[in-house]
């Protein structure tokens, strides 16, 4: 994880040595291991580029990294597969490596179609004054661009530094393919031109056709005086995935023996799904896939391996490098369960839960009673929150994300004795959350502005933040997660028809339409939610990792036909996510596996927290921004 910029100017009063303020300070959030300028000069423009690592692979490598022929390389990614490379080499300068020896266009291209993991880069060639940017297929790693003084200056970065009062000044780079500026040219030209090198999955694809409907929506959202056009040579990426699978069953599928009217589905009418052979080997196929999916992501980090042996025993002194996002749903549970597959044994593993306080006085269905005895120790320490509790913190905290998210810390201890579980309950007061949307995250979820951008923007910091409670056989204490990367279950519902949109779908256009509702699901993934997730996680040196949207995973789940992915015919809790409420079964997981689906601004509660009148699509006025220089004047004047 790192975060990356770089600033263009073609005019010499615009040229500079550093970055603003606000830009800096939010870039070096996401990096905090390493930090970096660089300034390159040609006739008529001058880049600056800002490097700030997260160091979590090989050794550390400073960015931008520059090779004497004084090209410049900017990276933030993981290579998790697709070309060679050896486990303790550091990915950036392999990267660099392999486009210093592309020889033209086709190679760069070829290189970036084979790169399997989340990315995003920044890419300048001195020789040529060609600038190529860009993320990978499914917009795993944020990249955001802003165009300004009429075509004089343009800047790339990780995040954004939102201007009080301006609006449209970051966009989000799409995730269409690659782009490439000839700066020179731009410099003699004053026209900004963005050529595009698009994604194409298959060769007997109409890639102009395609690449024409990238272009006008790419264009839509650009300055007057900004265009983008397609490369002259027709050149384009390879999709990482194989295409959806959208075949019909030949008959009317067989309904199993469910009492779909009366009776709750039971663990009992998964198994009894499960007694199919095809259904048991291809629910096995996945289990496979996903689990080396999850390996990569768990072991591409740095350890400790310097430990003695009495040192290694006392795993309740070692620090977790691995946390997830955890809401005790099928999602985030089974990427535990696999997780602890391949977590060291001695090594612990955080389990971040986050609940917003509620107004509600009484305890849910499912609270652990013998929590009433311990102490109040649900409240993050802080002034805000110890103010005017007349009730129990448990109550006010006790969300439907924090009981199931107890029930699966017990359901995961069961399964693993010997593994510590740190189960951190994270609890946000209405003050925290106002303050912290207003100074920090605002700036993350930008140029994203809805409700459900606000709800779930903040509900993603403050858990990836694991600043909470860790409850223990020693009591209960303060505890801040350490743990640098970050795994979510996100692309789950995208893949098997998890949302109830896909069921409205499925019972007004049948398979069908709920093919044509997948395909949109994850076509739009990039813009909709994974730029957002990776600015909001980033923020506190963090790398978020998304073991669903590993290519091999999304490749599996495309060559599937729906049905067996997803049965809507069956009810609600069973039906959607069939195969991966079948793999929590196999894993020997019970109750997730027949938990429905729950939005996490639901499940946290965050939604309930200020106004309840609102849709999630409603443009959200909580959002507006604060520079930092305004911050630093409201201070003074509260002094």
């Amino acid at each position: 994880m790192c975060g990356i910029c770089c600033s263009v100017s073609f005019s010499v009063e615009n040229f500079s040595k550093d970055l603003k303020e606000d830009l800096l300070y939010r870039l070096s959030r996401r990096g905090p291991d390493s930090s970096k300028q660089l300034v390159k000069s040609s006739v008529g423009y001058q880049c600056l580029f800002s490097g700030h690592v997260l160091h979590l692979r090989g050794v550390l490598t400073a960015q931008p990294v520059e090779d004497e022929r004084g090209d410049v390389f900017l990276w933030n990614g993981e290579v998790f597969s697709g070309i060679k490379f050896e486990a303790g080499e550091n990915d950036t300068q392999i990267m660099f490596n392999y486009l210093s020896s592309c020889k033209n266009e086709s190679d760069i291209l070829s290189l970036f179609s084979e790169v399997q993991g989340p990315w995003s880069f920044i890419y300048y060639q001195a020789s040529s004054h060609h600038l190529w940017f860009g993320r990978d297929f499914f917009g795993r790693r944020s990249l955001l661009w802003h165009f300004s003084d009429l075509g004089r200056s343009f800047c790339l970065s990780s995040v954004g530094a939102q201007i009080s009062g301006e609006v449209n000044q970051w966009q989000e780079v799409p995730a269409s393919g690659i782009f490439r500026i000839d700066l020179k040219s731009t410099s003699i030209s004053k026209s900004l031109v963005l050529k595009l090198y698009p994604w194409k999955s298959i060769p007997g694809e109409n890639v102009i056709k395609e690449c024409v409907h990238s272009l006008i929506q790419i264009s839509a959202n650009l300055p007057t005086f900004v265009s983008v056009v397609a490369n002259e040579a027709k050149l384009y990426l390879k999709k990482p995935v194989v295409p959806l699978n959208t075949m019909m069953p030949q008959a009317p599928l067989a309904i199993p023996c469910i009492n779909i009217a009366g009776v709750l589905p039971t663990r009992e009418t998964l198994q009894r799904l499960l007694t199919d052979g095809r259904m048991k080997e291809v629910v096995q196929q996945f289990i496979d896939v996903l689990s080396v999916s999850v390996k990569r992501r768990v072991l591409c980090l740095p350890r400790d391996e310097k430990l003695t042996p009495s040192e290694a025993l006392k795993a309740c002194d070692r620090k977790a490098n691995v946390a997830i996002l955890f809401s005790g749903g099928i999602d985030s549970m089974v990427i535990a369960a696999l997780a602890d597959h391949h977590v060291p044994l001695d090594e612990p593993i955080d389990l971040l839960n986050v609940a917003f306080r509620t107004k509600e006085k009484t305890v849910l269905t499912g609270f652990n009673k013998k929590r009433k005895k311990q102490k109040s120790h649900c409240e993050i320490p802080s002034e805000e929150s110890s103010k005017n509790d007349d009730d129990s913190p448990d109550k006010q905290f006790c969300v439907p994300d924090r009981v199931t998210g107890r029930v699966g810390l017990k359901e995961l201890q069961a399964a693993n004795p010997a593994r510590i579980w740190n189960f951190v309950e994270i609890n946000v007061s209405l003050e925290e959350l106002q303050e912290l949307r207003r100074t920090q995250i605002c700036h993350l979820v930008q140029p994203l502005d809805t409700v459900l951008d606000d709800s779930i923007g903040c509900a993603v910091w403050f858990a990836s933040r694991g600043v909470g409670w860790l409850v223990t056989q020693d009591g209960v204490r303060s505890y801040q997660s350490a743990a640098k990367v970050v795994l979510t279950g996100i692309g789950a519902d995208e893949q098997l028809a998890g949302y109830s949109r896909h069921r409205v779908r499925f019972q007004t256009h049948g398979m069908e339409g709920l093919n044509e509702e997948i395909e949109m699901e994850l076509g739009r993934i990039s813009s909709r939610n994974l730029g957002r997730d990776d600015r909001v996680i980033g923020d506190h040196g963090k790398e978020a990792r998304f073991p669903f949207l590993d290519e091999n995973v999304v490749s599996f789940l495309n060559s599937l036909p729906v049905w067996k992915k997803a049965d809507l015919t069956l009810p609600r809790g069973i039906g959607e996510k069939l195969i991966l409420r079948l793999a929590a079964v196999e894993l020997g997981l019970t109750t997730c596996a027949l938990l429905p689906k729950r939005a996490m601004q639901f499940g946290s509660r965050i939604a309930k927290m200020e106004k309840n009148n609102e849709k999630a699509s409603d443009k959200c006025g909580r959002l507006q921004v604060i520079s930092l220089e305004d911050l630093s004047i409201e201070k003074e004047i509260e002094v």
